[in-house]
C-alpha cells in the first residue's frame, strides 16, 4: 500500500491530488478565458456604434477573480465524496457566491443602462441626471436587498419572519431618523415632480441662484454674489420657489413723469411716442402706455411692455434702449421730465391807505 492510497477526510491522497489538478487547470482556463475574452470583446466594441456589446466586455470584466477561484474548487469538489452535511455547505458556499457575482452583474447593467438614459436625455432635460441617479440607487437598493434575503434563505434563515422583524425595526428608525427620511422623500419628489432641474434660475424666499445639484437630503444653490447656498429638500418644498428659467416671456412694468408745465397737445402725444419707441424693438410685445395719475410734482405714466424672451441681460439691454430713445425723444419735443419740486407762490394783501398828518 503505497502513500497515495491513504486516506484522509474520506478520500486517498491521489483524488485529493486529482481533485487539486482539476481545480488548478479549471481555475487556469477560467482566468485565461476572461482575460481573452475581455481583450477580443473590448476591441470588438470600439469598432461598433451600439452599446450593448461595450456592456457584455464590462460584464466579463466585473467577473470577480474570487468567483472563478470558487467554480474551480467546486470543479474539484466532483473527484471527491463528501458527507451530506460537507457537501450541503460547499453548495451553499457556491450559491453564496454565484448571488454575489449576480448582484455585481445586475448593477453594472442598471448603471449602464441610467447612464445611456441620461446621455440621450440630457441636452433635452438637465433634469434627467438628477432623476435616474435617484431612481437608479433606488433600483440598486432593491437589488442588494433581494440578494441578501436569497442570501439568508440559502443559509437556512426564516425570511418571512425576518422581513417581519425588519417592518417592525424600520418603523423604530423612521420614527428616530424622520427628519432624514423627509428630506430623502423630498428629494423623490423634486426629482419625479420636477419643480426646477440643474441649471434653473429660482427665488426661494429673499435667496436666489442657479441650481447646481439635487441630492438626496440637500440641494445647493450658486448665488449671484458667487457663495453657495445649501437648502434642506423638505425646507425647499415648504417654500414658495420661483423658477425664472421656466419664464416664457418677462413682462415690464416702468413709470415716468413729466412736468405740469408741458402743454396739452405735447401730453396727449406721450402714449403714442412710447409705442413706437418700444414697438421699434425686436423681441417686445407692446401693452399699454397711459397718463395715470397726477403726482405731487409730476403728471405720471404708467407703461407695460413685454420682452418675449426670458433672458435678464437682454431685458435689460432693451430697457436702456427705450430710456435713452425715450430721453433724446422728448429732448427734441421740448418736454421734460418731471423731479421733485415745490413751488412757493407769494401773495401780498393790499395796505388800508394810512390818513394824512394834516387833517
Amino acid at each position: 500500500m503505497t502513500l497515495l492510497d491513504d486516506v484522509f477526510l474520506g478520500n486517498t491522497v491521489l483524488d485529493w491530488l486529482l481533485a487539486a489538478a482539476v481545480a488548478g487547470l479549471t481555475f487556469t482556463i477560467l482566468l485565461i478565458l476572461k482575460r481573452i475574452l475581455g481583450r477580443r470583446l473590448k476591441a470588438f466594441a470600439q469598432t461598433t456604434s451600439t452599446d450593448l456589446d461595450d456592456m457584455i466586455a464590462d460584464l466579463v470584466k466585473r467577473t470577480k477573480t474570487i468567483v472563478l477561484l470558487v467554480v474551480a474548487l467546486f470543479a474539484g469538489t466532483f473527484l471527491l465524496t463528501f458527507p451530506d452535511r460537507t457537501s450541503a455547505l460547499l453548495s451553499r458556499i457556491v450559491t453564496l457566491t454565484f448571488l454575489f457575482q449576480a448582484g455585481i452583474w445586475g448593477s453594472a447593467i442598471l448603471v449602464f443602462f441610467i447612464s445611456k438614459n441620461v446621455r440621450q436625455r440630457m441636452a433635452d432635460d438637465p433634469g434627467t441626471a438628477t432623476t435616474m441617479t435617484a431612481l437608479g440607487f433606488l433600483a440598486k437598493l432593491a437589488l442588494w436587498s433581494v440578494v441578501l434575503l436569497l442570501a439568508l434563505e440559502n443559509l437556512g434563515f426564516d425570511i418571512t419572519a425576518l422581513i417581519a422583524g425588519l417592518g417592525v425595526g424600520g418603523i423604530a428608525i423612521a420614527l428616530a431618523v424622520q427628519n432624514i427620511l423627509g428630506d430623502l422623500f423630498a428629494s423623490l419628489s423634486i426629482v419625479l415632480d420636477k419643480p426646477f432641474v440643474i441649471g434653473d434660475f429660482i427665488i426661494v424666499d429673499n435667496m436666489l441662484g442657479t441650481v447646481e445639484h439635487v441630492g438626496l437630503k440637500t440641494t445647493r444653490v450658486r448665488s449671484l454674489s458667487g457663495e453657495q447656498l445649501v437648502f434642506a429638500n423638505a425646507d425647499l418644498l415648504r417654500s414658495r420657489i420661483r423658477n425664472y428659467k421656466r419664464m416664457f416671456e418677462r413682462r415690464v412694468v416702468f413709470s415716468i413723469g413729466v412736468t405740469y408745465q408741458t402743454p396739452h397737445e405735447k401730453l396727449a402725444r406721450i402714449g403714442s411716442l412710447i409705442r413706437e419707441i418700444i414697438q421699434a424693438e425686436s423681441d417686445t410685445r407692446f401693452d399699454r402706455a397711459h397718463f395715470q395719475a397726477y403726482g405731487d410734482s409730476s403728471l405720471n405714466f404708467e407703461v407695460v411692455y413685454y420682452v418675449l424672451k426670458p433672458d435678464y441681460n437682454l431685458y435689460m439691454d432693451i430697457q436702456e434702449r427705450i430710456n435713452l430713445e425715450l430721453y433724446r425723444r422728448f429732448e427734441a419735443e421740448g418736454i421734460e421730465f418731471a423731479y421733485p419740486t415745490r413751488t412757493l407762490y407769494l401773495h401780498s394783501e393790499p395796505t388800508e391807505p394810512t390818513p394824512s398828518a394834516g387833517r
